[in-house]
């Protein structure tokens, strides 16, 4: 599976927020936080690899990347350092790729070619070759 750098550090920052509240010995609403953004990241950031002209994923990714790193205030563990510096660094890692990849991803839909209800490249009907 190919993709853009940015795409798979986003979705391995992603998968690193998801399981982080293991060792950190997180539990409660901060758990559920950090696994929810986590698993969210990991499936837009797949969106993102597996289109890579969709600019609204890199987007989304940006946005998650800022909630995850506001998270331990809004959901109140800020007090433990261990999850609260791991949100933080992931949330701006996370933010820092999305807002990599909305030019990039914009580069990449100006290339893309029309395709047709079936998935076939649409050409003109003059192109026919006829053997």
């Amino acid at each position: 599976m190919r993709g853009r750098w940015d795409d798979w550090v986003a979705l391995t920052a992603g998968v690193v927020a998801s399981v982080s509240w293991v060792w950190h010995g997180l539990f409660g609403v901060g758990m559920v936080a950090l696994f929810l953004v986590g698993v969210t990241t990991v499936f837009t950031a797949v969106i993102s690899i597996t289109r890579p002209g969709l600019i609204v994923s890199e987007l989304i990714l940006v946005v998650l990347g800022v909630l995850l790193f506001l998270t331990p205030w809004l959901v109140g563990f800020a007090g433990e350092p261990a999850a609260a510096w791991t949100a933080w660094i992931l949330g701006a890692v996370i933010a820092a790729m999305g807002a990599v990849g909305v030019p990039r991803s914009g580069k990449s839909r100006r290339g893309l070619r029309p395709h047709g209800p079936d998935g076939s490249e649409t050409r003109s009907p003059t192109t026919h070759s006829y053997r």
